[in-house]
């Protein structure tokens, strides 16, 4: 008997799940639902988005779908390393092994679903956009959307059935807010200590930007633990994000494009030249974005619902292993399906038991890998650097560094966490003493 799977949220994690279930030949029908527009034809706004790095971890969840890891490779840029850009004008480069692949989260969305559309017809995929989930039946096993669309008639409401449920809907998850009317679930939520605006750069002069070298990602650091991220995309603009204590918060100060062209000559001087009068009036409008930490006891609910990505384990983006770790969720899924022939019960069940270590690990390891501090941070730096250098003479020996275990193999987070206690924690302890003295 089919068994008709609702996946609510259209991202990265919820497609890609599509995917490995699909293959499994004609045992499930799957309906995705997207509160949002579909991307293939309305452009999303990048007031708030910035862009997302695959590493080792979402790669490979990728490659296990044919033709896929092709498909996102021939979108991305390809970033060979980081380079730390210090007051003094030097810079500190820390190169990879293995390159991470840079993209817009949206475009990275569209190829996951143009394969899906070119592969399944709506006998067994189907997908419905501008249907905002508001209602959730566990006992009933059913699913309310309001139809959003600007076309839609007044009170466009609908509900489905499913035999399985799965929440890929984000932080603000709604399927795992029904989670809190269930016995024993507990929920921790977290904003993490910094905010953030997106930032947009022209194409970069190679004869007068010779230090913003293509396939690296550039970062500058202030005193007061603020950061800048940039990189290149494919279209050779530069994008990212400066973040921001959200307590000592310079950007909210900002109320014209001249304060915020000081504000940048002030602290990023190499960037102000490059802002054009639109970037300015544009970074001074977009709104400030929070990031939201999520940890909870179980990411299931019987037998027929699940929690992945986002909606289970939103995490800083400090690492880069938000989208990472929400691709490996489709992977260990895969697995427990395979491993359990099937079996809903036994599947939901283990996917709590398998994933929530790792995912709390991952929360911790996000908070705090790096230090606010500017002295800490160069130890950090030496730590990374001489990590690799006895790794490389003594595999055997010195296990690889945190980053390269992070985001160049698909070890579990619990075990790095393991490995790198002793730095995560020196860390804590420093960055809750240099938020105090802020």
């Amino acid at each position: 008997m089919v068994k008709k799977v609702v996946i609510v949220g259209a991202g990265p994690s919820g497609l890609l799940l599509a995917h490995y279930l699909l293959r499994r030949g004609d045992k499930y029908q799957i309906d995705i639902y997207e509160r949002r527009s579909d991307p293939r034809i309305i452009p999303f706004s990048k007031s708030r988005t910035f862009p997302i790095t695959l590493s080792e971890r979402g790669m490979s969840a990728l490659s296990k779908i044919e033709g896929l890891a092709e498909a996102v490779r021939a979108i991305s840029v390809e970033m060979l390393g980081a380079v730390s850009h210090q007051k003094n004008g030097k810079q500190r480069f820390l190169r990879r092994r293995k390159p991470l692949f840079a993209l817009d989260r949206t475009s990275l969305t569209i190829v996951l679903l143009q394969k899906l559309t070119e592969k399944y017809d709506n006998s067994r995929f189907n997908i419905r956009f501008d249907s905002k989930c508001s209602a959730v039946n566990f006992e009933a096993k059913t699913v309310t959307f309001q139809n959003i669309a600007e076309t839609a008639p007044e009170g466009g409401e609908f509900t489905v059935y499913y035999d399985l449920l799965i929440g890929a809907d984000g932080a603000s998850s709604v399927v795992r807010e029904h989670f809190t009317n269930t016995e024993m679930f507990e929920l921790e939520q977290q904003y993490v200590r910094s905010d953030y605006k997106s930032i947009f750069l022209p194409r970069p002069d190679e004869n007068l930007d010779s230090k913003l070298k293509p396939g690296y990602i550039h970062s500058w650091r202030l005193d007061d633990g603020s950061a800048l991220l940039l990189l290149h995309q494919q279209d050779g603009m530069m994008s990212g994000v400066i973040h921001f204590p959200r307590d000592k918060n310079k950007i909210v100060r900002l109320s014209s494009k001249e304060d915020v062209r000081q504000f940048f000559r002030d602290n990023f001087p190499a960037i102000a030249q490059k802002m054009s009068d639109s970037e300015a009036e544009d970074f001074l409008s977009r709104p400030i974005s929070t990031v939201l930490t999520i940890r909870c006891n179980r990411y299931h609910y019987g037998d027929s619902v699940v929690l992945i990505g986002d909606a289970a384990h939103s995490v800083s983006p400090s690492l880069g292993q938000g989208c990472n770790s929400a691709l490996e969720d489709a992977v260990i899924l895969g697995r427990l399906f395979d491993e359990y022939s099937d079996n809903l019960a036994k599947v939901t069940e283990q996917f709590t038991m398998r994933r929530k270590p790792d995912a709390h690990a991952l929360v911790e390891l996000s908070d705090n890998a790096f230090p606010l501090s500017g002295r800490l941070f160069v130890e950090y730096i030496l730590r990374e650097i001489f990590a690799k250098f006895m790794h490389k003479l003594f595999p055997n020996v010195f296990p690889p560094s945190m980053m390269q275990l992070i985001s160049e193999t698909t070890e579990s987070y619990g075990k790095i966490l393991n490995l790198h206690k002793s730095w995560v924690e020196k860390v804590k302890k420093s960055n809750k003493k240099f938020i105090e003295n802020l």
